[in-house]
């Protein structure tokens, strides 16, 4: 039979029609090709044939922190593709698979904000516009399968991977997750667009100690009301393709190898049929970690058998002796063919039978010098940036200021821009020694040489701590991969070419040391305004402080940051803190001394020109932030959605209102966020007092710009279940939308919730519309109320939890 008349290479017919077709004329050694990952290393491709005689469903990318440019990765995926498809019997292409938090890491592609800034635009729309150059760039140089959203639900800052989330609220992250989904699926058309692979179902971030992969101790209300929403809702809204498991387990049973929670819960409970991805090395981790299975092999067989789909990064337990099993029909094979239907499927739907290969040299140069791609990456790091604290300083008038003293070791380092799982932390990886990612040996991949490895091995660590410092090679590539990206120092010079601007390094990201203090305050005391940099380190590695298996018992700065602020405060010098980090600013001397606060996480490569847009009042600050600042580790888990009756609610009959020797309440509420100008809220209405289940509610409400200059304001609408059969919380975000207003402008706003937004499991665990009262709640942050109003349920309703609502429909009217 002539090849083109075979069903599975004819386009016209469905991906499911073609998988099957090609399912029942493969080998088992091809089916077993196909669900396991490959990873590249030194001279790869000569091992390829070997390892892989049938060749493999995905690639791992993470060789392009090797690369010199686009060019040299669309040569790198184009000879690996080749080689793929001429191993497999049928020319079966390979999925190569990216991270994407931060923008594709990969040379020359744009860099954004990590995940906790991105929420902090609170800006679904700017967020779908940022998935879709990352798309679209990822896409060109032939990468098919992107690594994010991160839809886990952060509530633990000493967790290390808390600046990869939308933070701690389950609506947030929702609405943010499904636009980011859908900007990277290409609404749907997967011919030119990727998977999306959310991580980490489920619950990741909620362990104990808030240590990465430990236990989490999550009851089953919780993680389906709370964590599991924001998956919920890319499934049901964006039909998102691909999910990747937690490396944690929950009662007692290991996630990558449990069918109660991949088969049972995500695609029976839930409606998934896209496919699951194991996370680097989770699923060897059964034998050698979680000690519920005896060999690699059987490790292999849980999760095959639970519902995993593809073993990533390399073939480890899905093996030769898992393939035996299967032929020796001790495995069904009806299992095998399972996870191989759905990474074919995604093949047929990616089009990666008729385009297995890059873009051409025209069509990559094109997307990757769009001037858009500037233009967003600026204005997300823009609308990320929290102005937590403001007495007057800012913003800061550039005539007025003759001399600025720059203070702090981020100040002089471009890094200090850019936070985990961005391109530049691949240059940390690979030239430092110490690496936290997990299930990667970046040794393997690291064009370094043994004998540079060596020398790298000899580090030092920072006083009074042990994180290394960094080789100064990761500043230098950092660099070379972005030469028109300027740190902090340099941007403020370039905005004050009058002024006489300063530095001193002052302090490390880590540590202790005080021995600089005193030219730092040298510095200070001549000037006329102190900018200070704060914060600590957002990357892979022991050279960083936050980030993937960084984990800490410390929220707050560094010794030798918080010494500092309490000497500078006696200078009485206006003083301006602008802090980088993965985790809030938590901090006593920060609070009480600083005149002024910046909160801007890593915002990217564009980040010192929106930071300093912001300090000279270029733009008015709008991000907002999406998660509570503690006041330190002992309060923790803190969040503002708690039930009745718990946290800072919990109103018992006691004359202590706090803790001993700490506020109950959080340093800076969820929500907070400053402006440059004040805004007003007046004429909310609810369009009727009680409502039916199936009515759709309309809440609005007119928001005024009160101030002198223009502004943007994120208007939050609040829910309050006041009385039900089980335990609800004492609020909970139902909608949010980013107000544009010239002083003096009016503008109403219009909200519209599904009854099915307040559902809640029963006590039988049914999702549940609950007749009774409603109050409705608007205002600047979930503490800044600004109007209050109510309605009635008339009548319970069960419902389909899957297809409930997730965060209202707001709309800007007039």
């Amino acid at each position: 039979m002539n090849r083109t008349t075979l069903n599975y290479l004819d386009s016209s017919l469905s991906a499911q029609e073609r998988a099957n077709d090609l399912l029942q004329r493969m080998s088992i050694e091809e089916k077993m090709g196909q669900i396991v990952g490959y990873m590249p290393d030194k001279g790869s491709i000569e091992k390829l044939e070997k390892n892989y005689p049938q060749g493999a469903g995905e690639v791992v990318m993470l060789f392009a922190g090797e690369l010199e440019n686009k060019e040299s990765v669309v040569e790198k995926v184009t000879r690996i593709q080749d080689k793929m498809m001429e191993l497999s019997e049928h020319r079966i292409p390979a999925i190569f698979h990216l991270e994407t938090l931060a923008g594709a890491l990969l040379p020359e592609a744009t860099s954004f904000p990590p995940g906790i800034g991105q929420a902090s635009t609170w800006n679904p729309g700017l967020q779908k516009e940022l998935a879709t150059i990352i798309r679209k760039q990822a896409r060109a140089v032939g990468v098919s399968h992107a690594f994010a959203p991160v839809l886990d639900i952060a509530r633990d800052p000493r967790f290390g991977r808390f600046g990869e989330t939308y933070g701690e609220d389950p609506a947030l992250a929702a609405a943010m997750g499904t636009a980011y989904v859908s900007g990277l699926q290409n609404d749907g058309d997967l011919k030119e667009g990727m998977l999306a692979c959310a991580k980490h179902f489920v619950g990741y971030h909620m362990t104990q100690g808030g240590i990465h992969a430990a236990a989490t101790p999550v009851p089953p209300r919780m993680l389906r009301e709370v964590y599991a929403k924001p998956f919920q809702a890319a499934m049901t809204l964006a039909n998102m393709k691909s999910i990747m498991n937690t490396y944690s387990s929950i009662d007692g049973e290991p996630v990558g190898g449990s069918r109660r929670y991949l088969t049972e819960f995500l695609r029976e409970e839930m409606g998934f049929d896209g496919m699951v991805v194991s996370d680097y090395t989770s699923i060897a981790e059964l034998h050698t970690r979680h000690m519920v299975s005896e060999t690699r092999t059987d490790a292999g067989e849980l999760s095959l058998k639970a519902g995993m789909d593809v073993e990533l990064p390399s073939k480890d337990c899905y093996n030769e002796e898992l393939m035996q099993r299967v032929r020796e029909g001790k495995v069904s094979m009806e299992i095998l063919d399972q996870a191989v239907r759905r990474v074919l499927i995604a093949k047929f739907e990616l089009g990666l039978f008729e385009n297995p290969y890059p873009m051409s040299s025209d069509a990559v140069e094109r997307i990757y010098t769009d001037p858009n791609n500037k233009e967003t990456s600026l204005e997300a790091a823009r609308q990320s940036i929290v102005l937590l604290k403001n007495d007057g300083l800012l913003p800061l008038k550039r005539n007025a200021q003759k001399k600025i003293a720059v203070i702090g070791h981020h100040a002089a380092s471009t890094r200090s821009l850019f936070g985990g799982y961005s391109y530049t932390s691949l240059f940390d990886a690979m030239h430092n020694v110490g690496n936290t990612m997990a299930g990667v040996d970046f040794e393997k991949i690291s064009n370094l040489s043994a004998s540079e490895f060596g020398a790298a091995k000899n580090h030092y660590t920072y006083p009074g701590s042990i994180v290394q410092v960094e080789s100064a090679k990761t500043e230098e590539l950092v660099r070379k991969h972005y030469p028109t990206c300027h740190h902090l120092l340099e941007q403020i010079t370039l905005e004050c070419p009058s002024a006489e601007v300063t530095y001193a390094y002052g302090y490390a990201y880590a540590g202790n040391d005080t021995s600089m203090h005193d030219e730092a305050l040298a510095a200070a005391a001549e000037a006329d305004v102190v900018i200070l940099t704060l914060g600590g380190k957002h990357g892979w590695g022991m050279f960083c402080t936050t980030g993937e298996g960084i984990d800490t018992t410390n929220i707050g700065l560094p010794e030798c940051q918080e010494s500092f602020i309490g000497k500078l405060a006696a200078l009485k010098k206006p003083t301006v803190a602008v802090h980088f980090d993965g985790r809030p600013i938590s901090s006593d001397m920060a609070d009480q001394h600083i005149d002024a606060m910046i909160e801007a996480w890593n915002p990217g490569q564009y980040g010192a020109k929106a930071v300093t847009d912001i300090l000279f009042g270029d733009y008015n600050p709008a991000g907002r932030l999406p998660v509570s600042v503690a006041y330190n580790a002992g309060q923790i888990p803190l969040f503002y959605n708690h039930d009745h009756g718990s946290s800072y609610h919990v109103g018992t009959m006691n004359e202590y209102t706090s803790y001993l020797d700490c506020p109950r309440e959080p340093r800076y509420y969820f929500g907070h966020g400053l402006s440059y100008t004040s805004f007003g809220y007046s004429n909310m209405t609810v369009s009727k007092e009680a409502y039916e289940p199936a009515e759709q509610v309309i809440v609005t409400i007119d928001v005024t710009n009160t101030g002198e200059v223009f502004g943007e304001e994120v208007v939050q609408l609040y829910i309050r279940d006041n009385y039900a059969s089980v335990v609800r919380p004492v609020q909970e975000l139902a909608g949010f939308v980013r107000v544009p207003l010239q002083p003096n402008e009016t503008r109403t706003v219009q909200f519209l919730m599904d009854p099915s937004q307040f559902a809640f499991l029963d006590t039988h665990m049914a999702w549940k519309i609950e007749a009774g009262e409603f109050e409705v709640m608007i205002g600047a942050s979930s503490h800044d109320i600004r109007a209050k109003g109510s309605f009635r349920i008339s009548s319970d309703l069960f419902i389909d939890g899957r297809t409930r609502g997730f965060y209202a429909e707001a709309s800007i009217q007039s």
